[in-house]
């Protein structure tokens, strides 16, 4: 099977240079995720700054699965 995506240029500029890059945005998103987790589950931290990690991490993973990206 094939897919096949097609722009007009310059009018959909945008539009394309998500779909090209869209294999570094995963990256990004997902190195994020595992420096969150490194943070959560290894950091020397306080008490409070888990917590704060502990919510970015949870609003992170919510945001996430709501636009349904599968990391």
């Amino acid at each position: 099977m094939k897919a096949i995506l097609e722009y007009n240029l310059p009018e959909d500029k945008c539009e394309w240079e998500n779909a090209v890059n869209a294999d570094r945005m995963m990256r990004a998103l997902w190195d994020i995720n595992d420096e969150l987790r490194k943070l959560w589950k290894y950091g020397e931290l306080t008490d409070h700054q888990f917590e704060i990690v502990e919510q970015i991490r949870e609003k992170f993973n919510e945001i996430i699965n709501e636009n349904q990206i599968q990391l």
